[in-house]
């Protein structure tokens, strides 16, 4: 299924960017950068992805978080992105079975806390992700953001203590089914969004994919129907006992036909092709944008090959074509990316992969971790969340 012609009732307004707007703050007595993406459209709900980024000053774990926490107050002091709401935070870490103590308690969003250390050199990075204008709660470790009949449903750091790592992605899935269901909502219908962080990723994941190839077949999602849009990456939960951490974003309120999946069949093939269960991209429509979220997307070719093995500028070029194919099919590019996190499995390629992203991506909210991907001969691979204004009379408003 190719959704690369225009939709009925969909009008495509100028290429004048409007609503998307891109900033870079540093405040140089904290040595803290903020990155911030801006979709601010006249009415309505305003969006925003911030990047957090640390100058090193060789202090201890500790005094780097407290410069994060300052530099998180003023960003919240800052017009326009003042009198909103943060909604999700995921701190990176350097050390998380150590650091992860220390992280304060939040109780009025979600937070995930994962040992995938920023390559910049600092021992902390944080990516929030923040609205204006909806009703936010957080009940038993799920934040809900409600407006205009939606309810997006965002829970992190999940993770179990028994058992191999098929065995923790079973129970996680079950309880997260579990969950669901206390909002009238299921995995096949409502979940739009997962994170699998794996311990050793190169010998781990293999447990983890049967496992969610197994649930998923339970619930419905089979390569007839459809799967979810995911990153399976290596990630090192805090508790030294969890093999996998789970985390997910869901939506209700919205009709089935809001919802399109994504595929590029001219460069990328059908993941269940090579044993692995999730959609390359989805696209949520509503009255007044689109939301994209691309899974993590690495060199790969139609046919499942990794394409330019050993070679991390070749891979990374063709991992941009793969996310661009996929932007095009959403009817969207890069222009309307408003953060990308860059997952290396090599810290030598750290100084040439963040030229080349600075260089092409000067302006959107990013970060480099050390994070290896599910094979061991993909050198990068790289996730992002796409913001298009739209007008379509056919849906409600975001």
């Amino acid at each position: 299924m190719n959704s690369g012609e225009p939709r009925p009732g969909l009008t495509q307004k100028p290429q004048k960017r409007t609503d998307m707007n891109k900033n870079k703050v540093t405040w140089k007595d904290l040595g803290v950068t903020a990155e911030i993406s801006a979709f601010t459209p006249q009415t309505g709900i305003e969006e925003f992805h911030v990047m957090l980024h640390l100058e090193t000053n060789g202090e201890l774990f500790g005094e780097q978080l407290q410069r994060i926490y300052q530099g998180e107050e003023r960003l919240m002091r800052m017009p326009p992105v003042s009198g909103s709401d943060i909604i999700l935070k995921r701190y990176f870490l350097s050390d998380s079975a150590n650091q992860q103590p220390l992280i304060r308690k939040e109780h009025n969003c979600s937070v995930s806390v994962i040992q995938q250390p920023p390559l910049d050199g600092s021992k902390v990075a944080v990516w929030l992700y923040l609205q204006k204008g909806s009703h936010v709660t957080n009940v038993n470790g799920v934040t809900a953001a409600e407006h205009n009949g939606y309810r997006h449903l965002w829970q992190t750091g999940m993770y179990e203590h028994k058992g191999d790592s098929a065995q923790q992605t079973e129970s996680l899935l079950t309880q997260y089914e579990e969950t669901l269901r206390n909002f009238n909502a299921t995995l096949a219908d409502n979940c739009i969004r997962t994170w699998f962080f794996v311990r050793d990723v190169d010998t781990q994941y293999a447990g983890m994919v049967k496992a969610r190839k197994a649930n998923f077949a339970k619930q419905g999602l089979t390569e007839q129907t459809h799967y979810i849009s995911s990153t399976g990456i290596g990630g090192l939960p805090s508790d030294t006992r969890a093999l996998v951490q789970m985390e997910t974003y869901a939506l209700t309120g919205f009709q089935p036909e809001q919802q399109r999946y994504l595929y590029a069949p001219t460069h990328l093939n059908p993941t269940y092709e090579y044993g692995v269960t999730f959609e390359r991209g989805t696209v949520m429509e509503y009255g007044d944008r689109a939301h994209v979220f691309i899974s993590g997307t690495a060199s790969i070719n139609n046919k499942g090959e990794v394409v330019h093995t050993g070679h991390i500028m070749k891979q990374t070029e063709r991992m941009w074509e793969n996310v661009g194919k996929l932007l095009e099919e959403a009817e969207t590019s890069f222009d309307d990316v408003a953060q990308i996190i860059i997952y290396l499995r090599d810290t030598s390629d750290y100084l040439m992969v963040k030229d080349m992203f600075d260089r092409r991506f000067p302006d959107i909210p990013k970060i480099i971790t050390l994070a290896p991907v599910c094979r061991p001969a993909w050198l990068i691979e790289m996730e992002c969340i796409a913001i298009k204004e739209r007008r379509n009379d056919s849906f409600r408003n975001f």
